[in-house]
């Protein structure tokens, strides 16, 4: 009944530190209209006039992708376009930390320059509870008088090459990178697209003179056709089938409009079409249609586009037609085809374009559905080409723009990760090296590690693994994975690669007991105050009360899992029962008295006893410690471990039972019982033979691996084996 009481108190403590935090972020996915998401009338839905001030009145969207104009009206009533208003989300679809874009409405004047930007909704969770959400709204200040061409950068601007810079958050860098690519990106796009920035003049393509016949692999494995599978789970609904299987590819190139259609289909298809006409084909199967189900004669497929930025192009009925088979050998069955005619003079089949596909997602947790759009890129071989392909300067993926951002701290990050690997991989050797009261090769290695934990990976690099991470695992595998979400900040990604094997091979204590920041800091207190003179004062708590209070931290994990199911915004919240955030990435100082109260509680206790919080509050040792329960490589035991309890009354975690057994869900791996494992001075079995060897006047054989004295009959027969084999080899 007491562990029961302590766990409801402890549950009133997350709802304490979560009420401390800041009030319910006013856009922490807030609830956004269908009709501002898609419908003709923006305005009517979204504050135009905040981001365009100097307009009275706002057209219905317009271009692709969609704006609105921003209109002046003078005292005579005459009207003139002052600018344009535009929704991120109709322009790019970048991802954030959540994996989930930041809708962002942007204003700017005719003459590119930025005059406003509002953040509708967010879904960020480092700015529900921990940065307060004022923070980013100063971040979008900087953005108001640049103009949308500039080369826009998170950190120091460089006059020389042209870039401007743009103070970041702390702690939220990868959702600061993020916004800044969804500002700088749909401002520039809808530029373009209104002639304010003027783009590159692509030259019309000539193709090299090939006429080959390929087969249907030899076409996919060079590029020329291209796979867009889609699943039932990326849109939203239940199981792993295909939702749609569509291959597509352009027919124009001789080598493959020949190899797919036939010699005379292909050239009657080039007879009809015009000097800047494109065609494309595309073959699907699946439950859904690319055709749609709401085509009308005269109407557009609303299901298919095909992008070449900063353009889409959509297809009418006159722009489709019928494809009856496909003739490249080793071609799949389908359901259903068609070809599909550009014709723009403004598409150049050179250039990389997209074939972008539009479905209804169900949301998993509301069961909204919202319009999203798929893309597939297209590059036709540069063996098609005259010349080969153009050179393009892509925009960068925002997870590698921040991987190359911070080689040298990924390289000194995998640096302590190896050492700590390759220390902890040769403990049998560190071990047998020490004693009991004497472990410098143990000890002095594992408060460097501490040191460099605190200091380098929590303080500099923030790279502090959390229970919240696990919860968007856990998310992720369900609905949808995303690897841009986990690369997006390189240090925890490489963590958690470290921890995964970590914990399978050995368990959870080389991450717990070696490597976590904020283990690393209580372990820390904890040798200070042995240092200063508060020795005599550490104490553990009693065994038997130890063992209620370890379940309070599995109580706390599940529960934290569970809420996540019902709302990941409140676990989020109740997710700040880890320390880790106020510690490292906020900053004390940044919160308010309950989280001062509670770290401080945390360390005091830390100065008094050994890790505390990892032993009884931890919801992510407790997610570690399950896996590890199955690990490769446990600690080694003897036979009379049963019975004595020389290691269990040593060991700071508590984690050896009467039975001599070591629990190693809770075990930190502190070695100090392999120690005693070798020590002939200090582990009981081992004392008892030397002292007997002593008095016998026998020699002292080295330790085995099963941590006894090498037996003496056994010694003497491999001397008497060497001997006669001596002895057979003379003359």
């Amino acid at each position: 009944m007491r562990a029961v009481h302590v766990i409801l108190r402890l549950f009133g403590l997350l709802l304490l530190l979560a009420a401390a935090g800041p009030a319910r972020a006013s856009v922490y996915s807030a609830e956004l209209s269908q009709q501002l998401l898609h419908g003709p009338d923006l305005c009517a839905e979204a504050p135009c006039r905040d981001v365009m001030p100097q307009a009275q009145k706002f057209s219905v969207r317009k271009g692709r992708p969609s704006y609105v104009e921003g209109i002046a009206v003078a005292a005579d009533m005459t009207e003139r376009v002052v600018g344009y208003v535009f929704l991120s989300t109709d322009v790019v679809d970048i991802p954030a930390y959540s994996g989930k874009p930041i809708v962002t409405l942007i204003g700017m004047d005719t003459r590119g320059i930025i005059t406003g930007v509002r953040v509708l909704k967010h879904s960020e969770p480092i700015l529900l509870a921990g940065i307060d959400e004022s923070t980013l709204l100063k971040f979008i200040g900087q953005y108001i008088g640049k103009a949308g061409d500039a080369k826009l950068e998170i950190g120091h601007g460089d006059e020389a090459s042209g870039t401007v810079g743009l103070d970041a958050i702390s702690g939220a860098t990868v959702t600061v990178i993020a916004e800044n690519q969804v500002i700088s990106r749909s401002a520039y796009e809808i530029g373009r697209q209104v002639g304010i920035f003027k783009g590159e003049v692509r030259p019309a393509p000539r193709y090299t003179p090939l006429d080959e016949r390929l087969s249907w692999q030899q076409l996919l494995d060079e590029g020329s056709v291209v796979h867009f599978p889609l699943q039932r789970k990326d849109v939203g609904l239940a199981g792993d089938a295909a939702y749609i299987d569509m291959y597509f590819g352009h027919l124009n190139v001789p080598s493959v409009g020949i190899s797919l259609l036939g010699e005379p289909v292909y050239k009657r298809l080039m007879a009809d079409l015009k000097p800047d006409e494109q065609a494309m084909f595309i073959i699907a199967n699946g439950e859904a249609s690319f055709k749609g189900s709401g085509f009308v004669r005269g109407g557009i497929y609303d299901r298919i586009q095909v992008r070449q930025d900063p353009q889409s192009f959509t297809f009418r009925d006159t722009d489709y037609l019928n494809l009856y088979g496909v003739q490249a050998p080793g071609a799949p069955a389908f359901t259903e085809s068609a070809v599909f005619i550009v014709r723009s003079a403004n598409f150049n089949p050179a250039w990389p374009w997209q074939l972008t596909f539009l479905a209804n997602k169900a949301d998993p947790q509301s069961g909204a559905k919202t319009f999203v759009h798929f893309n597939a890129p297209y590059w036709l071989p540069a063996r098609y080409l005259e010349g080969g392909r153009p050179h393009i300067v892509q925009p960068e993926a925002t997870w590698r723009a921040i991987w190359k951002g911070k080689t040298v701290q990924i390289g000194l990050f995998l640096l302590v990760l190896a050492f700590t690997a390759v220390m902890y991989s040769q403990r049998d050797k560190l071990v047998r090296a020490s004693r009991r009261k004497h472990k410098p090769w143990i000890e002095r290695p594992r408060h460097v590690l501490w040191l460099v934990s605190v200091v380098f990976l929590g303080f500099y690099l923030k790279a502090q693994p959390s229970i919240t991470q696990v919860l968007t695992w856990f998310h992720s595998l369900l609905h949808q994975w995303k690897w841009e979400l986990f690369l997006s900040d390189p240090f925890i990604f490489l963590f958690w690669w470290f921890i995964i094997v970590s914990v399978l091979v050995w368990g959870r204590g080389v991450f717990c007991g070696w490597l976590c920041p904020f283990g690393s800091l209580q372990q820390l207190a904890l040798s200070t105050a042995k240092a200063v003179g508060l020795g005599r004062f550490q104490k553990l708590l009693p065994k038997p009360l130890h063992d209620k209070l370890k379940w309070i931290k599995y109580a706390i994990f599940a529960l934290l899992l569970g809420v996540s199911f019902y709302s990941m915004e409140m676990a989020e919240q109740l997710a700040e029962v880890e320390p880790f955030k106020t510690t490292f990435i906020i900053g004390v100082w940044n919160r308010t008295w309950p989280f001062w109260v509670f770290i401080g509680a945390i360390l005091g206790w830390s100065f008094l006893s050994e890790r505390p919080y990892c032993k009884y509050l931890c919801p992510l040792g407790a997610g570690l410690a399950i896996p590890g329960k199955f690990r490769l490589f446990g600690l080694k035991r003897k036979a009379e471990c049963q019975t004595c309890h020389a290691c269990a009354a040593g060991c700071g975690s508590h984690a050896i039972d009467s039975a001599g057994r070591i629990d190693q869900m809770e075990c930190m791996l502190c070695l100090d019982c392999m120690i005693l494992y070798y020590d002939d001075h200090a582990c009981p079995p081992l004392v008892k033979e030397r002292k007997l060897r002593d008095k016998n006047g026998d020699a002292l054989t080295p330790i085995d691996a099963g941590g006894y004295f090498i037996s003496l009959d056994a010694v003497r027969g491999a001397l008497k084996a060497k001997a006669d084999a001596s002895s057979g080899e003379a003359p």
